[in-house]
């Protein structure tokens, strides 16, 4: 094979922009703990012309906006070479990265609209790491391995997973799937170049009340790998990708202690998620660390020493054909055999009431809770004067859920939610990647995983290595099993298409995986074309207006300086006469906003040890009244650090004022004085 493998930023805006993911109005940014990254990798066959991209980013989840954009300047760049049908584009699923960069307007309600910095980012970043790979691209081999993650999921819907036959439980020995498959690659002199793994788990170790920008549990095993394979160099730099990829993570959490009732203590693993005093909104699961930010990294820990194990010791050797399938599907009318008597049908898109509840990892607003299969007459009344109540036969199409948002039925200003969905799969030799455009659950990723080895064995492609990779191409939430779905906890409440939507996947993947094994992808009817609405921009965020420093002061003044001395596992601090960050990301792609310096007596000079990417600094914007805010930069001195003097920098944008009409936009910096480690 020809193999290249490239890394690019996507951050976008951290301050002002909602955080995509936990659906609160409330968590917007506030800060960088973190940087975001596009992960690309690409894999060509020498011989033919056949080639295969996946791209994993640290975003919440791709949308199908970003991906039509996507394809589309990857179209004008390469022509026919990077299209639809042979670009996997994966989120992480961190719930922590900007919003904003949707078109259906379901997502407009809690990340303000659609918010063109944050969507420009990630698309930008993602062709930019296509770009990188695509340039150095060079002979290579693939490796595969496989082995289990300990210590690091649980299941958040113990009670719906239950609702599976007990012989098909019998057959799993556990309620999650803690199988990680990690592809390795190498040039042909042994070079390492990265690496993909794939495991399946909630990037929540961060909750709802953290208003950094980061990448999660996944995204500190990706930082982990990186900087122990570009040794010596800052984070986001260097050759070595090594991305952290999401699979069926739909029921499964790394707030590994369970939940408790944040008031009394006591544990709320029921059937309801629910506390008997203050209800569910008290009841929440928590990660194995004594905070979210110790969580974090317990959890990031434990996914990159197996990936790093697995990766060592991987020998089995990926060879053979490399193909892709793809199809658009209007999945709110797909008919499925279940046997030769039975058709059923999916749905028009709708959530349930319990998908207001949110989950153990996100507890929802007002008072819903998981497992309603009745509606709720006050919310419901409030709903048909607002939205329109749904008709009859969405009611009947997705019984036994109680509709809180008939989506399928909503247009105005334009369609609330998909109906034309995207389904894929790429080969590369024995390993086959199902990009799943959502959230499938433990038990629906092992039905579909099940099924497409079955039908590649039965069209003569026996041992095929079955991913899956989550939250790809277009957003549509969770895939449950028929039986979870019956008993409506927030997962099968969030099963937009209805009870049968597993069915219709399984259906479609299979028709995939027969197409590639029968060399017959050529065949394949592409499907209709999904929408890409004409809205540009629309967005309640404040606009960026001029700026102001405090009297006598000016940006990047020290408001509040380091002390002198500090130890490792002390925190160091300064503070900022500040500018809002937005500037810089709206001004300056990949902007850095903070370095960590140490003095070097040799040279008589100062060199960046760290950067805004790394997970030992943290970045915090306050906005004050009268175009005034304070930057406060924090680095929490790990163990081993070495001994010195160091000083923390600042870089930032204000806007000024130059007309009536016109305001510019003006770097600035400022600098914490010196101080030691001792």
């Amino acid at each position: 094979y020809l193999v290249g493998a490239g890394r690019a930023d996507c951050t976008g805006p951290v301050a002002q922009v909602p955080l995509m993911g936990y659906a609160n109005p409330e968590q917007v940014g506030g800060g960088l703990l973190s940087r975001l990254y596009s992960r690309a990798f690409i894999v060509a066959d020498p011989e033919s012309s056949s080639r295969v991209v996946f791209v994993s980013a640290d975003i919440g989840m791709v949308s199908q906006r970003v991906r039509l954009e996507v394809l589309k300047q990857l179209q004008s760049k390469y022509g026919e070479l990077y299209r639809q049908d042979n670009v996997i584009l994966s989120g992480t699923h961190t719930h922590s990265g900007p919003g904003g960069y949707f078109q259906y307007t379901l997502f407009w309600i809690t990340s303000q609209g659609l918010i063109r910095p944050a969507l420009s980012s990630i698309v930008n970043g993602i062709v930019k790491s296509i770009d990188i790979a695509h340039e150095s691209m060079k002979k290579g081999r693939l490796f595969i391995n496989r082995g289990t993650v300990e210590n690091s999921q649980i299941n958040r819907s113990p009670f719906s997973y239950l609702e599976n036959p007990e012989s098909e439980r019998s057959r799993y020995s556990s309620n999650t799937d803690k199988e990680m498959v990690v592809l390795k690659m190498v040039d042909e002199d042994g070079q390492e170049l990265g690496l993909i793994s794939w495991f399946a788990v909630h990037p929540v170790s961060m909750n709802n009340s953290n208003h950094l920008v980061n990448s999660d549990n996944v995204g500190y095993a990706s930082y982990l790998f990186e900087q122990e394979k570009n040794k010596g160099m800052l984070p986001g730099e260097g050759s070595f990708v090594a991305a952290f990829a999401s699979s069926n993570l739909g029921d499964v959490s790394p707030n590994t202690r369970g939940p408790f009732c944040a008031n009394t203590g006591e544990s709320c693993d029921n059937p309801q998620s629910t506390c008997p005093v203050g209800g569910a909104k008290m009841c929440m699961a928590t990660g194995p660390g004594s905070d979210m930010f110790e969580s974090t990294r317990i959890i990031g820990q434990n996914i990159y020493s197996k990936a790093k194990e697995l990766y060592e010791e991987a020998s089995q050797e990926v060879t053979g054909p490399l193909s892709s399938a793809h199809q658009w599907v209007n999945m709110s009318d797909v008919s499925v055999e279940l046997n030769a008597t039975h058709t059923v049908k999916t749905c028009k898109p709708a959530l349930g009431h319990s998908f207001a509840a949110g989950t153990i990892d996100g507890v929802g607003a007002f008072n819903f809770t998981q497992g309603s299969v009745e509606g709720d007459p006050f919310w419901d009344q409030i709903r048909d004067q607002l939205l329109g109540e749904p008709s009859n036969e969405t009611k009947a199409c997705h019984s036994p859920k109680p509709i809180l948002f008939s989506t399928g039925e909503m247009t105005w200003p334009h369609p609330w939610h998909p109906d034309i969905v995207d389904v894929q799969i790429a080969a590369i030799g024995s390993l086959a990647i199902l990009a799943v455009p959502g959230e499938f659950t433990t038990m629906s990723g092992r039905r579909l995983r099940e099924a497409v080895t079955q039908e590649f064995d039965s069209h003569g492609t026996p041992s095929m290595n079955v991913v899956i990779a989550g939250l790809c191409n277009v957003y549509t939430h969770y895939i449950t099993t028929y039986e979870e779905y019956q008993v409506q906890r927030y997962e099968a409440a969030s099963t937009i298409y209805g009870p049968h939507t597993l069915s219709a996947y399984i259906q479609l993947y299979r028709g995939l995986a027969k197409a590639i094994a029968t060399n017959a992808t050529q065949d394949l009817p592409p499907g209709p074309e999904p929408p890409l609405f004409n809205v540009t921009s629309l967005t309640l965020l404040p606009s960026l207006s001029a700026e102001r420093a405090p009297s006598n002061k000016t940006f990047g003044d020290v408001l509040e300086e380091v002390r002198q001395e500090y130890q490792e596992g002390e925190v160091a601090k300064v503070t900022f006469v500040g500018a809002n960050p937005r500037n810089s990301a709206e001004n300056a792609t990949e902007h850095n906003f903070l370095t960590v310096e140490r003095y070097s007596n040799i040279s008589d000079s100062w060199r960046a040890v760290l950067n805004d990417a790394s997970w030992d600094t943290r970045f915090y914007w306050s906005k004050g009244s009268n175009g005034q805010s304070n930057v406060t930069i924090e680095w929490h001195i790990p163990a081993g650090t070495e001994r010195g003097v160091y000083r923390v920098r600042y870089f930032g944008h204000y806007k000024r004022r130059v007309s009536l009409l016109r305001t510019i936009t003006v770097p600035f910096e400022g600098s914490s004085s010196a101080f030691g480690i001792t």
